[in-house]
């Protein structure tokens, strides 16, 4: 059974840098614009989701979060100078959320409630991808988004231990990255991939 999880963490390591490399290749081409926001604070949690996973003894199955921490740290610089500028009060908010809520993590002493507060500030980092992506959907890369619905589920079943502390972040993530994937479908349909001018992408 070791062999397979084994096994398992590899795939999803792999499947890691397959659903990045597109991503980051389309940031340097100006095809995809990360919201620094969000990509600062999925950065933050996931390091630190990393280490509470190892806690808990997931064992192999951390593995591929350690690897997504990474790559997360390198789209948010990539982001300083190639992704969305357009900073919204809303963003604000969910930043401040964001924060508020890891400030509260800091004084918590229960790794349950750690693990819990920190999905919740993962959730509160998808506020302003999903708030600048409903106007320019293409401003994301989808399959992305799908493959990394793959990779936790994969990591997910890749755990050596299962508890909330291990098990959490892959489930949580499997849900978001399959619900924001949805959404980039949905709002592609309605609004046509069309440039304009300026460059931007325009509703019609």
């Amino acid at each position: 059974m070791s062999d397979i999880k084994l096994i398992i963490s590899v795939v999803a390591v792999i499947l890691t840098f397959v659903g990045y490399f597109p991503y980051i290749f389309n940031i340097f081409i100006g095809k995809t614009k990360p919201h620094i926001f969000s990509w600062f604070i999925w950065s933050i949690t996931t390091f630190i989701i990393y280490a509470l996973q190892v806690s808990g003894g997931a064992g192999t199955g951390a593995w591929a979060t350690l690897s997504v921490a990474i790559i997360l740290l390198l789209v948010f610089f990539l982001g300083l100078k190639n992704g969305n500028k357009n900073i919204k009060k809303i963003d604000i908010v969910f930043l401040i959320l964001a924060l508020f809520a890891l400030a509260f993590w800091l004084i918590v002493e229960q790794p349950v409630l750690s693990i819990i507060l920190l999905a919740l500030v993962d959730m509160f980092g998808f506020g302003p991808t999903i708030r600048k992506s409903y106007s320019d959907p293409y401003s994301e890369t989808l399959s992305l988004y799908t493959i990394t619905t793959v990779r936790h589920a994969l990591s997910f079943f890749a755990l050596a231990e299962y508890n909330i502390i291990t098990w959490l972040f892959p489930i949580t993530w499997v849900f978001a990255n399959a619900l924001f994937s949805i959404f980039l479908i949905v709002r592609r349909k309605k609004i046509p991939k069309q440039v304009s001018e300026k460059g931007e992408l325009k509703e019609e």
